[in-house]
């Protein structure tokens, strides 16, 4: 659908005048549109042809205006039912905590399917505009003419710093999706670009914590934390998901809880912990790698060879293996092809700041990393590997 078109059914949605709107990714193959409509169950489907009614619809909860399905490349997929409220709330305080004003300009080179190109649309909305939709190879150019607000993830702000664009012609830019490690922020800041980190999910409308401090009525909660202060990280406040839309039969999700003093709670599947009253994210629960016995959480791992100069790009998974359960793998996209991070060197610089267990047991060099249509690594991809055999991968046994 035309972008133009999408942001009017968008702002009808927001002010209650709409239908509840989903969404789908353009270049979604067709097998995955027709699995999201048989699980999801559209009361119609709109294309550029028009509108066609759809059996066996099932209606969104009151006040709902956008359905964002959510289940990664695998699995059944499920809804999030988002309310005006919500979304309203959620743009709003974005909007204020980075002093956006009417008329400044923002620019969407994320997938409008996703929340995170929607909330662009939407900051844009509740600011009386709307966005400009351009691929990412067009927003540098773009930028110089505009100076527009915009939303990233890391692999395309590396790029845009290593192409050695001024970063100074985006007004803020918005950086969420995958953990960002310290030294692209500082390229990026010293290349003039006033950057801010953002943490959040479809659940809670796309960023709800900037920087590490929760917008305005959101509340950050630890569950259980452990001696180190680490644990599940509760959210709560106005930005939540109304509920989950599950596939006919499929297993019901829980969706936020509502406590005693009526706060609505939702436990997400991300460990975090307060370092100096700001939230840091460690990573998720399901990314845990269990190795022979010890529990290795990724982001901390990722985050000391990030650092190192001879990476540019790196994701930490588990991959099966027979005698450790898991072994810890480091993927790397080296920043010189020809002289790439060796393993020793890898667990070296892991070893010097965290246990020997944490240290990763096999190093994948490749030149690019897998990405989801999110813009965020591809996970299940990685996890897979090239097998043992490959060329550019080294292990110990």
């Amino acid at each position: 659908m035309e972008p133009g078109r999408l942001s009017e059914l968008l702002a009808e949605a927001l002010a209650g005048r709409g239908p509840a709107l989903m969404p789908v990714p353009a270049g979604t193959p067709d097998a995955r549109v027709g699995e999201l409509l048989t699980a999801m169950r559209p009361s119609s489907i709109l294309t550029p042809e028009g509108e066609s009614p759809l059996a066996d619809g099932v209606r969104a909860a009151p006040g709902t205006a956008l359905v964002v399905t959510t289940s990664g490349s695998t699995g059944a997929p499920k809804g999030v039912e988002l309310s005006a409220a919500a979304l309203r709330a959620s743009a709003e305080a974005s909007v204020a905590r980075i002093g956006a004003r009417p008329g400044d300009s923002w620019l969407c080179v994320l997938p409008a399917g996703h929340i995170s190109g929607l909330q662009v649309m939407l900051r844009a909305l509740v600011m009386g505009t709307e966005a400009v939709h351009a691929p990412f190879s067009e927003a540098a150019s773009l930028a110089e003419g505009i100076h527009p607000h915009v939303s990233l993830v890391p692999t395309q702000l590396r790029r845009l710093v290593a192409a050695g664009v001024d970063l100074s012609a985006f007004g803020v830019i918005l950086l969420g999706g995958a953990a960002a490690d310290p030294g692209l922020l500082a390229a990026a800041r010293a290349a003039g670009g006033r950057v801010v980190t953002t943490y959040g999910m479809s659940e809670t409308c796309g960023g709800c914590v900037y920087d590490g401090v929760p917008l305005e009525g959101v509340g950050v909660g630890i569950e259980e934390p452990a001696r180190d202060g680490s644990g599940r990280v509760l959210l709560s406040g106005p930005t939540l998901l109304t509920r989950y839309r599950t596939a006919p039969g499929a297993t019901p999700v829980e969706g936020p809880v509502t406590d005693a003093d009526g706060r609505r709670t939702l436990r997400t599947n991300d460990l975090g912990r307060w370092e100096r009253d700001r939230l840091t994210v460690l990573g998720r629960m399901d990314e845990v790698i269990n190795t022979g016995g010890h529990k290795v959480v990724p982001g901390p791992v990722n985050a000391l060879i990030a650092a190192d100069p001879a990476v540019a790009e790196s994701v930490v998974v588990g991959r099966p293996d027979p005698e450790w359960g898991e072994r810890v793998c480091a993927v790397v996209v080296p920043a010189d092809p020809a002289d790439p991070p060796t393993l020793e060197r890898v667990r070296a610089l892991v070893r010097a700041r965290l246990p020997a267990y944490a240290a990763p047991q096999e190093v994948e060099v490749r030149d690019r990393l897998p990405m989801l249509a999110s813009g965020k690594p591809d996970l299940v991809a990685l996890r897979g590997g090239r097998g043992v055999d490959a060329e550019d991968t080294e292990q110990i046994r």
